[in-house]
């Protein structure tokens, strides 16, 4: 698995500061970081229906999985 690309440690597509950002969600097709789908904005779902892109990570440290938006299906990330 390639290393993690840089983030920018908040959603892309919320205003700054704006609340109801929950956890954050990496594109793994072009890096793009929006919120997760209990946020207010559910930034990442969106991206996924603008781009077709299917598969996001989680970028929370407690977090050790992706998603599938196809799919709809859990990928968990191995730990070796």
């Amino acid at each position: 698995m390639p290393p993690p690309l840089p983030h920018p440690g908040e959603c892309e597509d919320c205003a700054p500061g704006a609340p109801g950002r929950v956890r954050l969600r990496r594109c793994t097709g072009c890096g793009h970081v929006g919120c997760c789908d209990s946020s207010r904005g559910r930034h990442a779902y969106a991206h996924f229906e603008e781009t077709g892109h299917p598969v996001a990570v989680s970028l929370a440290s407690d977090e050790a999985w992706a998603w599938c938006y196809a799919d709809e299906v859990f990928l968990v990330r191995d730990g070796g």
